[in-house]
């Protein structure tokens, strides 16, 4: 199916780990033309560090690049751009010597116009390499000249900084004026208030039928407030009072919380009005997920490198070239060599998965997320009620639909050839080893598409981390790729086991920390867990007793904590991804060693949902001193699944209820009241840091796909934008939904791997199949028009295994149909909204029964039968 468009459909607002993204990090919109015409003006006293601002002596003290000459022109400095530059910095204005102490604060104005419109980059940086920026915003310049002004703190002393416009980047030529630049110090930083809108927090898209519905509201009152839950239509659905919880120590705000767990109605359009504020809307239903399942997996198709991505699978506005193919400019990956002097050959590492907002391509990160996706599937056949359809052939957009392989090991597949490529051949020191990463030599800038990365690419040293990756996830694709393709499986397991005997070798050959130009470091001090991890999935997979002891005797195995870490695993903490094999897929384990292992997962799982039992938004998550990590969205989805495989394992509902409550917290239910997750909610973040989707600095390129969760709150606000604005945030309040803070707000496949599998879980919770379809109930619906009126006939049949008793079927008419007189059935009518019940007689329908019924209707226009029927709680097929 093609994808949803995203629901914010607006224009950008005003507003981990080890990486360093010193190059081509922006502050964008919150720094566009205008957002800071309200900032107080520098000292009246500080000096002008721009010389010749004004051009009235010509074009003394700037320069250019050769490929735009600059002229003045009527007093401003004028450059022609040639059509086809490909990135921002192959046209530049710039001037030098710009003297800068740290701690100061400073303005930069200026006027621009230019022939075409165009979006440029108004960066005072360092003016050498690496170029560090103290400024980096995006202006978008039209023919009108409008003042523009940014206010920054530098974080560094600088003897000689440069200001440089780069003007690059279009397909087109223009000519671009600049005019009344200034750079002074005594600024005074304006204050940034994040928009939080609504004080009432809810779950912005909605809470399934009969699981837990909470919410949370931001009030100074300190005695329990008066709330309603009003329907679409105005009317009031449940009433009652909040409970005040206090100051939230996450967020410093004072919260109630309040429950109106007792509704099942389903329906669009709630909301839950608190005196004068009201929520955003949402639904509540069972069909809310099957379309999140659909996007969050769609991410890793969008993100495939060496592939072109195709239209028809994601739509015009996001498909493009293939990347990293050896195709000018890229230098490719079909022959990557190593860092100088570091090996003597190349490797073919074309395909998998880009990481996150850069195009490197690191195993440690990618092995926990092709993991997560395989776990996902595996679920369906391990679980009871779990669905693998929804993920089989045909259902997902990857391009190898019809091979009768499903989808989702199709999408796997992709990226564990791609990590069984960057093994170390046999007869070269370390073979069988796994090389830590792949990526550019220098970093990029934003925005630069996969195809027109010009960097030449090369490989890092081996590191036993990224080979028990390989190890792990070779022994998981060898048991599920076995009967659909026997020969790639064998593949799998041989790489696997070499892998594993090499890491056992080396155990000790870690990546480097300061291994950071270019990509991220991904260093990791403790293989431990890998090692665990590792063992315990070539065990499940072989049952052979070497396997068993290294689990049994490894120090981790039965330690809850160690495992299952309670600020949740990630690629640097996976041992918890062997443990949930362990539980959950059949193995050699003695009953009693199975008992353990299950235990070893609920009691992890009791813990995060006393988390999430006692924090004033529901989340489960409890940092140590509230210490939210980079990417801790990820964190609180790998806890997450925990709480759901507990669930699985027990059928305690408090597993299931505190999983849901994460979900209310990532789609809005939090404190900035922001949904993580683009394209779904009202107030969803849309401009994550991204290399190619990045419309926020540039307009012809698009917001993240729909399904990508953001990284969230980040307490270290480690990137420039987070700096100049978060600082002093509370711990649950320190992200900022901007292309620029990548500390805050980047996307990586290790996060959404979690949500898809998770998304995949509560979209079971609801009976659903991924199409909006559930086995519970088939509906016939006929009818016959006339001038004026219409009569219809309804066959309601149970498909389910137990009898329904007694039934209630509703719909909804899209025109204005309106029932007079029924039979039958009672049949009520509210606005559009119809629900039809039993007469005294037919209220039980037996499995494979059906009962009739029908009705007579006045409706003038155009009459549409109904398309959605609704039984209880599921959703019927309509025949």
């Amino acid at each position: 199916m093609p994808p949803r468009p995203p629901r914010h459909l607006r224009e950008p607002g005003v507003p981990r780990r080890d990486r360093s993204r010193v190059l081509g990090t922006l502050a964008a919109a919150s720094l566009l033309a205008g957002a800071l015409a309200s900032t107080p003006a520098a000292g009246a006293d500080a000096p002008d560090l721009i010389s010749n601002g004004d051009f009235s002596g010509g074009t003394t003290s700037w320069w250019w690049s050769e490929a735009n000459p600059g002229t003045v022109v009527d007093g401003r400095l004028c450059a022609d751009v040639p059509a086809g530059t490909a990135n921002p910095w192959d046209a530049i204005i710039g001037q030098n010597d710009l003297p800068l102490t740290a701690g100061e604060s400073y303005t930069l104005t200026y006027t621009a116009t230019s022939t075409a419109p165009i979006t440029i980059r108004a960066n005072v940086q360092m003016a050498v390499d690496p170029w560090t920026t103290e400024l980096a915003a995006a202006d978008a310049i039209g023919s009108t000249a409008e003042p523009i002004s940014h206010v920054f703190t530098t974080s560094s002393d600088h003897e000689a900084a440069q200001l440089a416009f780069q003007i690059g980047g279009s397909a087109t030529a223009y000519t671009f004026c600049l005019d009344d630049v200034s750079l002074t110090g005594g600024a005074v930083p304006p204050v940034y208030e994040p928009d939080t809108g609504s004080p009432v927090r809810v779950n912005q898209v909605g809470y399934l039928t009969d699981g837990p519905k909470s919410g949370t509201v931001v009030t100074e009152a300190t005695s329990p407030l008066a709330w309603a839950l009003k329907a679409a239509n105005g009317r009031t659905a449940a009433s009652g009072t909040t409970r005040p919880g206090g100051v939230d120590s996450t967020s410093r705000q004072n919260v109630h919380t309040f429950d109106f767990s007792n509704v099942t109605t389903a329906g669009e359009g709630y909301t839950v009005t608190i005196g004068e504020e009201t929520s955003e809307p949402f639904s509540i239903g069972d069909d809310l997920y099957a379309s999140l399942r659909t996007d969050a997996l769609a991410y890793f198709y969008h993100n495939r490198s060496g592939i072109e991505i195709d239209a028809n699978l994601v739509g015009d506005e996001y498909a493009r070239p293939a990347g990293h193919l050896d195709v000018a400019p890229n230098q490719g990956d079909i022959q990557v060599p190593c860092q100088a002097g570091l090996c003597d050959y190349s490797l073919d590492v074309s395909g998998g998965w880009y990481d996150a907002g850069d195009h490197g391509k690191y195993v440690v990160n990618g092995g926990i997320s092709v993991a997560q996706l395989m776990a996902s599937y595996e679920r369906t056949l391990t679980t009871e009620g779990a669905d693998g359809k929804p993920l089989g052939d045909g259902k997902l957009r990857v391009p190898e639909r019809g091979n009768d392989v499903p989808d989702i090991l199709d999408e796997a597949r992709w990226q564990l050839d791609f990590l069984m490529s960057m093994q170390v051949p046999a007869g070269k020191p370390l073979a069988g080893m796994v090389h830590h990463k792949i990526h550019d030599r220098q970093w990029t800038g934003l925005p630069l598409l996969p195809h027109q990365d010009p960097q030449p690419r090369e490989l890092h040293a081996p590191s036993t981390a990224a080979t028990l990756n390989v190890a792990a996830a070779g022994a998981q694709c060898a048991r599920l790729f076995k009967p659909y393709d026997a020969g790639f499986a064998a593949r799998c397991l041989s790489v696997a086991r070499t892998a594993w005997n090499a890491a056992q070798a080396n155990p000790g050959v870690l990546a480097s920390p300061t291994d950071g130009t270019g990509g991220g470091t991904y260093s990791d001090d403790n293989v431990s867990d890998e090692f665990y991890w590792a063992a315990a999935e070539l065990f499940v997979t072989t049952a052979e007793d070497a396997y068993r002891q290294a689990v049994l005797g490894s120090p981790l195995h039965g330690d809850t904590d160690a495992v299952f870490p309670r600020g949740g695993m990630s690629w640097g903490a996976t041992a918890g991804l062997g443990a949930l094999s362990l539980a959950t897929v059949p193995n050699k384990l003695t009953s009693s060693q199975l008992a353990a292992a299950r235990a070893t997962v609920t009691k992890a799982a009791d813990g995060y949902a006393d988390d999430s039992a006692n924090a004033a938004y529901g989340v489960p998550y409890a940092p140590d001193r509230n210490n939210y990590v980079w990417g801790s969205n990820s964190q609180v989805l790998n806890n997450m699944v925990v709480l759901a495989t507990a669930h699985d394992l027990s059928g305690d509902v408090t597993y299931r209820d505190a999983v849901l409550r994460g979900m209310d917290y990532l789609l809005g239910r939090n404190p900035l009241n922001q949904s993580y997750v683009t394209g779904y909610g009202e107030r969803d973040s849309h401009n994550q840091h991204h290399r190619f989707w990045a419309h926020q600095i540039n307009p012809d390129l698009p917001n993240p796909a729909p399904g990508s969760v953001a990284g969230g709150p980040n307490t270290g606000i480690e990137d420039p934008v987070a700096q100049d604005k978060l600082q002093g945030c509370a711990p649950a309040m320190c992200y900022i939904d901007d292309i620029g803070s990548w500390a805050t707000n980047e996307i990586t496949i290790n996060w959404n791997a979690p949500l898809a599998w998770i998304a995949s879980y509560v979209d079971d919770l609801g009976n659903g199949d991924g199409d909006g379809n559930t086995s519970v109930c088939e509906v016939s619906y006929d009818s016959n028009r006339w001038n004026g009126g219409f009569t219809s006939s309804v066959t309601l049949k149970n498909t389910g295994a137990s009898a329904i008793n007694p039934w209630e079927l509703r719909w909804s008419f899209d025109d204005n149909q309106r029932v007079n007189h029924a039979w039958n059935a009672v049949v009520t009518q509210s606005g559009s909204a119809v629900i039809a019940k039993p007469s005294s007689w037919n209220a039980s329908v037996a499995p494979g029964g059906s009962v009739a019924f029908g009705f007579i209707g006045t409706s003038s226009g155009q009459v549409a039968d109904p398309k959605v029927f609704t039984l209880q709680s599921g959703t019927c097929v309509v025949r």
